[in-house]
């Protein structure tokens, strides 16, 4: 499956954007999904997961309240929400799809099989 990330731009603190991750290849409605970000030299961290129905989330607790996960398997489309963007949120944020063949928490990089290539996220104090 292709995953490509989008929606990422420059925005003032407390304000709000909204990421897509859009899937071809194969039916996004297969696997549950993350999103992660990356900040310049550190490593690549969780933010959120969605399971394959939708019908659970689960989120970093540095985005929790403020950033909501959903999908439209319809559109073979999840997204990320994100409210209140505060300047420590700047970052590339990845979107990846976990098919369940790796054996580790769902907050672990290496739990997922297939990533997007990142879409930048900068929030302006």
């Amino acid at each position: 499956v292709q995953l490509q990330a989008f929606g990422g731009g420059l925005v003032q603190a407390g304000g709000s954007l909204r990421l897509s991750c859009a899937a071809s290849g194969r039916t996004l409605s297969s696997y549950a999904m993350g999103w992660f970000r990356q900040a310049p030299g550190k490593e690549r961290e969780f933010v959120a997961r969605i399971s394959r129905s939708g019908g659970s989330a689960h989120y970093a607790d540095s985005v929790d309240g403020r950033f909501t996960i959903s999908r439209d398997n319809a559109k073979n489309t999840v997204y990320l929400q994100m409210n209140s963007l505060k300047p420590e949120d700047t970052a590339v944020y990845y979107c990846a799809a976990d098919t369940g063949s790796v054996s580790a928490p769902y907050y672990y990089t290496a739990k997922y099989d297939y990533w997007g290539q990142g879409t930048q996220v900068t929030v302006s104090s």
